[in-house]
């Protein structure tokens, strides 16, 4: 996946990097009605929220050290080919963090799978990047808590 960037500097002091990403048309239209809704001025300033969460959320994670417990949620696509078996067969992998899990169906196609692990933080955060990295994952959000 390429990214296109470009760099406007606006003043001067602020840079501002523009940076070309691709959503499909019902994400977009959901980010464009939350944005509207929550009056932000533009869809940038929104895309710049998520992101600075998302970015928060993980340096946590991967800042984390010792022995921890917790759940890791994935939403995911089950028609998507193959993909039940792979976050099986993932989790099979991480058997030393995995402790229990539990599958809910939420609509046609999509499911939930919530993950109870406790051991490491650095392999909890692991497992949680390799899961959201498998194709037809939409979502994980990882909640750990010291012991």
């Amino acid at each position: 996946m390429g990214i296109q960037t470009s760099i406007l500097c606006v003043g001067s002091m602020t840079k501002i990097i523009r940076v070309g990403v691709a959503f499909p048309p019902d994400m977009l239209q959901e980010l464009d009605e939350i944005a509207e809704k929550m009056t932000y001025g533009s869809r940038s300033k929104a895309i710049q929220d998520a992101v600075r969460l998302f970015v928060s959320e993980r340096k946590h994670l991967l800042e984390t050290k010792g022995h921890q417990a917790g759940i890791i949620m994935i939403l995911y696509n089950h028609e998507t080919r193959g993909l039940e078996d792979t976050l099986t067969h993932v989790q099979h992998h991480y058997a030393d963090v995995v402790s229990a899990t539990m599958h809910i169906h939420l609509s046609k196609e999509d499911c939930l799978e919530a993950i109870a692990v406790k051991g490491e933080a650095s392999r909890i955060c692991e497992l949680g990047n390799e899961l959201s990295s498998k194709r037809g994952v939409k979502l994980m959000k990882v909640a750990i808590f010291s012991q």
